[in-house]
């Protein structure tokens, strides 16, 4: 939602100017979504959140009685999400993972190793002889899988179904199967397939993705007359910043992987979501600094700005946002900048035209003063952030519902 809930409002009323910007996280909101996601997916599917998306050991916490596990894509998120959250199984992706880290993943116990290369899985094999001894490490390689008609023509970002630096090619499936289980890698178990094509998608276009992979890796399986009892078909689901009230219609697609698996008694699927279970959570919330009048247009300074908030920036929208008026006085002798007409672009305060937050936002008489959430900031949003340019001070954060009273 754009609007900030009414826990994100009571608190930055108890805020002062020099407490802003700040993240506002309302963990309730958080868990109910989460249920919500959860009661949605049927049996034999399971919900790993992919840390990727907010790392904060609050978010993961508050996450932990909705989801199986985690993605971690790193060894410093392995070991960050291990910590925050110890106990539950962590799947270990992403591309270009050094031996230092597949090491540290080994020695922790790490639970599925999702393969991106022919040169990973031979580095995995070597390691896992030293680091994991007696026992079998679970691996899914990851493919790059076309995608299924034109499902990912509406994508956001597209990781599969084209030259990619992610995953294996299906050319090399034959072999890599082959590898997992004649003998070659004793240590290695082929567990399954994993596969993530795009982000954005919604309901449908996700299905499409799911029965497409589903179909593939059953027919390798049968090919090679091997099981492969899990199969992941990634994350992705849509968070549309220029609706954000929409949602991605979580009961449909999980009617829709109920049938799936109806269709496969065998198998477990696993969805890896980040931004979809998260983006609805955060607020950043700041403050206007003044207001400028330049060549017809009105421009609203605030405090922080792309570098604490990159996301609208990195996918070139608006951050939704609410105006939360303020009757503080205005201290100076001078008069408070205003705007003059009703659409207001709102920037910060960082020396380049590139630190827009929202164009053209519906604002009559904004002022400095004047606060303004951001909406759908609870993914991707600090933490992919470039934090010292400028060497602006750091925002606050504050986490609403937390069990221990936030």
């Amino acid at each position: 939602m754009t609007q900030p809930t009414a826990a994100v409002r009571d608190r930055v009323r108890t805020l002062r100017s020099e407490d802003l910007p700040a993240y506002c996280y309302d963990l309730t909101a958080l868990r109910n979504h989460a249920g919500r996601i959860r009661a949605s997916l049927p049996g034999r599917v399971e919900l790993y959140y992919a840390a990727k998306a907010n790392p904060e050991p609050e978010i993961l916490a508050a996450l932990r009685p909705y989801v199986h596990g985690y993605e971690v894509s790193s060894g410093g998120e392995l070991t960050h999400v291990r910590k925050a959250v110890p106990g539950l199984p962590l799947a270990f992706g992403g591309p270009g993972k050094t031996p230092a880290e597949i090491s540290t993943a080994l020695s922790a116990g790490v639970e599925r190793f999702h393969v991106e290369s022919p040169h990973e899985l031979h580095l995995l094999a070597a390691l896992a002889e030293r680091h994991a001894p007696g026992r079998r490490v679970a691996v899914l390689p990851r493919f790059n899988l076309p995608g299924p008609g034109d499902a990912l023509d509406g994508s956001a970002l597209a990781m599969g179904g084209r030259p990619a630096p992610f995953g294996l090619d299906p050319a090399q499936a034959d072999h890599t199967v082959r590898l997992l289980t004649d003998g070659t890698y004793p240590h290695l178990e082929l567990r399954g397939v994993h596969a993530h094509l795009a982000s954005g998608l919604d309901a449908p276009a996700q299905l499409a993705v799911a029965d497409s992979v589903v179909a593939w890796a059953t027919a390798l399986a049968a090919r090679h007359r091997v099981p492969l009892p899990e199969v992941v078909v990634g994350g992705g689901m849509a968070v549309d910043y220029t609706a954000p009230d929409s949602r991605f219609d979580w009961a449909a697609y999980g009617a829709g992987l109920a049938r799936i698996v109806a269709g496969h008694p065998e198998l477990t699927l696993r969805i890896e979501p980040g931004r979809a279970l998260t983006a609805y959570c955060g607020w950043y919330v700041t403050e206007v600094l003044d207001v400028k009048h330049s060549h017809g247009e009105e421009f609203a300074v605030v405090r922080g700005g792309t570098h604490h908030l990159r996301t609208p920036a990195t996918k070139g929208h608006d951050q939704p946002c609410t105006v939360l008026r303020t009757d503080t006085p205005w201290p100076h002798p001078w008069p408070r900048p205003a705007a003059r007409g009703d659409r207001v672009t709102l920037t910060g305060q960082l020396c380049t035209p590139k630190d827009l937050l929202a164009r053209n936002v519906p604002a009559p008489g904004l002022r400095a003063g004047d606060r303004v959430a951001f909406g759908l900031a609870g993914a991707y949003a600090w933490n992919i952030s470039h934090h010292d340019f400028l060497m602006h001070p750091r925002p606050g954060f504050h986490f609403l519902g937390a069990p221990e009273g936030g």
